[in-house]
Parts: C-alpha cells; structure tokens; sequence
C-alpha cells in the first residue's frame, strides 16, 4: 500500500511539473553525446514547429533548425560545455518552417556516468524579451541623439543669445554679464574700456549699401582683435560701435599708445561708383582700479563722444574734467526732463524785417529755459543735453505751442501778429503723428512757418519726411530752411522741397564786408533762390553795413542783433504795438 500510494504521489507530481512546463511553454530535451541522439517533449516540437510528436530525434534537427548567423556560435556554445563537462547556456534564433524568426534560450545541465556525458535542459521562447529589449535600445539610442541634439541646440541658442550675428563676436548682452564677472574677481587689480564707434558709417551704408557696410563692420571686427592684447574681450555692443575689455594692463599710456596705432588702422577707404568713401574710428577709453567699474562703460562713451566732437579719428582718455561733465549733463538732463513737464521752457522772439522796408515782417521763436534757480538759460546750456536725451520733438512741441498760444492772446488785444517761425527737429518732422497733433491745435493758415535744417530736407530715405513737408504746405505752413550753406545743399533738392524761404548761415554773411570773394558767394545764393521764386532770409546781421550790403545783394528778409534782440513775448507784444501804432520802421 506504501509502494502504491508513493507511485501515486509520483505520478500527481509528474502531471503537476507537465501543468506547469505546458503553462510556461518551456520545453525540455536531453541530449545523449554518445548516442548523438536527442529527445524532446511534446513543448520542445512546439517550440520548433515541427508538427510532431515523437520523443526521439536526431540532433541534426536542432542544428538545421539553428539560424544559419547563429550556428557557429550556438555549436561553440555546446562543445564548450562538453568539453568542460559543464554547465550549457546559450542564446539563437531558429528558423521555423513558415519561414518565421524566434529567439530561444537553452539551459542544460552536464551529467556523466561510466563515461557517458549526457545533457539534459530547457529552452523557453524569448523573441517577446528579445524585441522588448531592442526596442527599449532603440529608444534610449533615441533619447540620447535627441539628448545630444538638444544640448547641441541649447549651445546653439545660447551662443547666437550672446554673439553677433554679422561679426561672430560677443554682443551687448555677453559684454554686460562680462562686465558683471569682472566686477565680482578678487584677483582683478584694474580694468579698462575702450569704446569704439565708426565714424562716417551712415555715409558707407546710404551710399554704398548695407552689404558694404557689413563688410566694413567684418573687417573692423577682425582688425580690432586682431590688433588688442589676445586676454582683451572685445564685443559689438551696438550698430557702428564695438568694446574691448582690457583687464590688468601696464598703464593707461601704453594702453593709450595700443587705441590710436588702432584708429589708424581702422582708417579704411572704399571705392563705390568711381568715388572714394572713407572710414574710421574715434576712441574712447576709461579705467579703474579694483572693483570700482559700474559706471566704466559710461565714462567711456562720454570720452568717446568728446572724440567725435574734437574732430574724430582720435583717441579720448576719461578725466576728472569730463566726469564733471558727465555729472552736470546728468543733472541738467533731470531739470530738463522736470522743466518741460512744468512749462519752463518759454519762446523768446526774434523780429525780422523787410530789408527795404524795415518793417517788422516775421518773428522767430527761440527756445529759452525759465530756470527756477539760474534764471533764463540760452540754448547753449541745455541743446546738447536735449538731443542726448532724444527729446529734441518735445522741445519744439513745448515752444511752438507755447508761440500759439502767445499769438492768439495777442490777437485777441488787437495786434496784428506776423508770421512766426519755429524750428523743428529730424526727429518731429519725421513723426508720423506730427500732422494729426498740428491739425488738433488748430494752426491757421500762413500764420506759422518751420524751419528745417539744410541736412534734413536732403535726406532722400526720409520718405516719412517729404510726406510731411507736403501735408505741412497744405495746411498753409511756410517751409524754410535753415542754416543753409552750412551743410551740402543741392539745387535738385531745393526743387524737390520748394521751401518758401532760405536762411542764409550766419557764417556766410558776417564776412560779407571785408571778403569780395564772400559778396560773390553769397550773390550766388540769392541768384539761385530767386530763379526758384524761393525768399532769402538773411541772418547774422550784426552791423548797418551788413543790413545795407545784403539789401543791395537781394536779400529780402534782415535778422540779426543789428534789427533786434530775442526778447519775451511782453516785450515783443509791446513792440509790436508800438510799430503797429505808429507805422513805424525798425531804425539803425
């Protein structure tokens, strides 16, 4: 009964190992070396496709079975554990009878009795891991290349965030958080600036295109590395300017002695349509010791400012002087700012007169800056600081409707008020809202005249600028240009603009009573502008002589110390009611 019932069990233990190969799809075989022969379970034909069902099977099967790539391999994996009398494990695919690829894994253990080696194993199928496993490879060879693009992309984008585009140095941006480091290095002893700007570029880019300009600004770039110390960090911080950041030089002479050798070879000259457009640059340079930098970078451009002012193509070193400079222009820009928004800019007037007559026949509005502390300021003290500031359009805002709003009072006390002349700037005269605003202070017509400076009308890319010159005729405003001779008029642009008016430049008519060759001149103008049906203003006049020559060369309007001084508007009302009054002349 024992022997029967642990049969029994034997065989329950058998089915439940059966159950559970079948649910595993694991196979079992045992390989006799000597017999060469091979025996499968039921699992092992499945596996292989076989269709059969025998136990017994020649060991040819398997290794026909084998995918040819795999075989040499899979055969070493086997003679290595027989010779070893060890352990078998092994991966490969086989090829199925359809054609199909699966993978399987083969494990056996190695036993031996009276010399006979004998293996007996598993093999499972693995293709569902194997593809797995290579998918996931390929994925992660994926995410990397994609890591690796990316990353390579950030360093893209940052580089190109900090890096002129043109030129390939640094840029603004770069300078700035350079600047910053700098600031924070303990071992940093002192540090200077050069700030470089082209001069003449605007001329290079009208002229000659922006492609020539961007070569001229790829050649200074190069020049100018080329030229400084190889620890010195130099970037392109605006349109025509660069910076080079010079750490722990020798002296500010020597360093001094590098920028104007590098002004002189920044000098370039450019052929374009048979002529020849020159270049170069002005220099500005600053320095400090330690930490003490934050403000290094102005100073710099204050010094180089000072370069251009003194005739360019020079090199400028930052002083106490111009500090003190820069401190004044930095208070008088904030008075400036809090005077406008008070009204303490006022216009002063100027009478001109009919050169024959001597009557009072226009007045011009001057600028002048009712100081609460330093009185009345002529435009001397604060033009400059104004055009800085890019405020020049609120200025001449501020005092042609101040000059509006005195004529209208005026007229409302019965005096007749001639026209008024007010200047205006590039940058207001370029506004597109500027007709909409005049339009709202409702200027009468032939009332008003503006004043252009020569270099604006003949300015051919300020299309914005024509369009207003036309809309300002239309509205009966007078069109004069000012300072004319001073800059480099045309005869075509006199037609393209048709002002009602010239103003002669001071400078022409002061030496008009010693210098025959200035009369010449100057009676050319007047030929030139009468031929157009254009009026000629002269200003400067400052003695009877000069009033009387320009009336017999053909002026038709006088302006000058010599008729009046800028006076305000209650001492203009009253002169004006007084020549009003008595029909009076202006007298010499």
């Amino acid at each position: 009964m024992k022997a029967a019932r642990s049969e029994q069990e034997f065989q329950n233990i058998l089915r439940r190992l059966e159950l559970a190969l079948d649910a595993s799809r694991i196979g079992v075989w045992e390989h006799d070396t000597q017999k060469d022969e091979v025996v499968w379970d039921k699992q092992m034909h499945l596996l292989y496709g076989t269709g059969r069902t025998n136990k017994r099977v020649k060991a040819a099967l398997w290794i026909k079975a084998v995918h040819p790539d795999d075989r040499e391999q899979a055969e070493a994996d086997f003679n290595y554990a027989l010779k070893g009398k060890g352990n078998y494990s092994s991966e490969y695919r086989i090829v199925l009878p359809d054609g199909k690829v699966r993978y399987l894994r083969s494990r056996a253990h190695c036993f031996e009795q009276d010399g006979n080696i004998t293996f007996i194993g598993v093999e499972w199928d693995v293709t569902a891991d194997v593809l797995l496993n290579r998918e996931l490879q390929r994925q992660k060879a994926i995410a990397e290349k994609r890591a690796v693009e990316l990353e390579a992309s950030a360093r893209r984008i940052e580089y190109a965030a900090e890096h002129d585009y043109l030129t390939g140095l640094p840029n603004r941006r770069f300078f700035d958080r350079r600047l910053g480091e700098l600031s924070e290095d303990a071992g940093l002893e002192k540090l200077a600036i050069l700030h470089i700007g082209l001069d003449r570029f605007k001329q290079i880019n009208d002229t000659a295109g922006h492609s020539v300009g961007d070569d001229v600004l790829k050649s200074t770039a190069g020049r100018i590395v080329a030229a400084l110390p190889n620890s010195a960090f130099v970037a392109r911080i605006g349109g025509d300017e660069f910076a080079a950041l010079v750490a722990n030089f020798n002296s500010v002479e020597d360093l001094k002695t590098v920028a104007e050798r590098l002004a002189q070879q920044l000098k370039q000259s450019i052929w374009h349509n048979d002529e020849v457009l020159r270049t170069g640059a002005s220099i500005g340079l600053a320095s400090a010791t330690g930490r003490n930098i934050a403000s290094l970078l102005a100073e710099a451009d204050v010094a180089l400012h000072r370069a251009k002012r003194l005739g360019r193509g020079r090199v400028e070193v930052f002083s106490a002087h111009l500090k003190a400079q820069l401190n004044n222009e930095r208070r008088v820009a904030k008075q400036f700012a809090r005077g406008l928004e008070k009204g303490e800019f006022v216009p002063f007037y100027q009478a001109q007169v009919d050169a024959r007559t001597r009557r009072i026949v226009g007045l011009e509005a001057l600028a002048r800056w009712r100081h609460p502390k330093r009185g009345v300021l002529l435009p001397g003290e604060f033009i400059d600081v104004t055009g800085n500031l890019g405020m020049l359009d609120d200025l001449d805002a501020a005092i042609l409707e101040a000059a509006l709003k005195d004529r209208r009072a005026w007229m409302r006390q019965g005096v007749r008020v001639p026209r008024i002349a007010v200047n205006v700037s590039a940058a207001r005269l370029s506004d597109p809202l500027l007709i909409d605003e005049l339009q709202q202070l409702d200027v009468e017509p032939d009332t008003l005249s503006f004043e252009l400076l020569e270099t604006i009308f003949l300015d051919e890319s300020e299309e914005g600028v024509l369009s207003n010159v036309a809309a300002l005729k239309n509205m009966g405003i007078d069109i004069e240009i000012d300072d004319f001779g001073s800059g480099h008029a045309s005869i075509i642009g006199l037609m393209k603009v048709k002002p009602r008016r010239l103003k002669i430049d001071r400078r022409l008519v002061f030496p008009i009573t010693t210098s025959r060759e200035q009369k010449r001149l100057l009676r050319s103008i007047v030929d030139i502008a009468k031929a157009l049906d254009i009026e000629v203003v002269a200003e400067g006049v400052e003695t009877p002589e000069h009033a009387k020559l320009l009336t017999r060369l053909g002026c038709d309007v006088l302006q000058g110390y010599a008729i009046a001084y800028p006076v305000s508007g209650a001492e203009i009302l009253a002169r004006l009611r007084e020549t009003q009054n008595a029909a009076l002349a202006v007298q010499f």
